[in-house]
């Protein structure tokens, strides 16, 4: 191993330790791409209900970490919060003073998976259960 030079330490103590592709760690919340399970933008963060895909992939991937960025109301980030709460998931909310990101959720790993597509383009339907039939005494006793 290298020994540092005086510079290089002067450097890191100033700047901070040098750090994997910077760039890219904070347009991800801190982590890197080929980490990323899936991402929703800043608008799909604050709508109202939450995606079925972020709660389909915590329940396959328990030890995967929620990112979300902290430059977005507390009231809209909650919902994802309280779900990650019900899977055991580890959240941390980032942010980033002198960069600002479109990325507002991240569900990540701590090591590479490298999936190609990972933006949710559109929230999924969920479909409405089929009514269940009635049982007998309810078609005896109509109301």
């Amino acid at each position: 191993m290298k020994k540092q030079s005086v510079e290089e330490v002067l450097q890191q103590g100033i700047h901070g330790a040098l750090e994997t592709k910077p760039d890219e760690r904070r347009q991800f919340l801190g982590t890197l791409r080929e980490r990323i399970i899936l991402a929703l933008k800043k608008n799909q963060v604050t709508e109202a209900t939450i995606y079925p895909q972020v709660e389909r992939e915590m329940k396959k991937n328990p030890q995967a970490n929620l990112l979300l960025n902290g430059n977005i109301e507390y009231t809209a980030l909650s919902k994802y919060v309280k779900l990650a709460a019900k899977y055991k998931i580890e959240h941390k909310i980032v942010t980033n003073k002198e960069h600002d990101t479109d990325i507002g959720l991240l569900l990540a790993m701590d090591h590479a998976i490298d999936k190609e597509d990972i933006y949710i383009t559109q929230k999924e339907i969920s479909q409405p259960e089929p009514p269940k039939s009635k049982g007998l005494f309810a078609k005896l006793f109509k109301r």
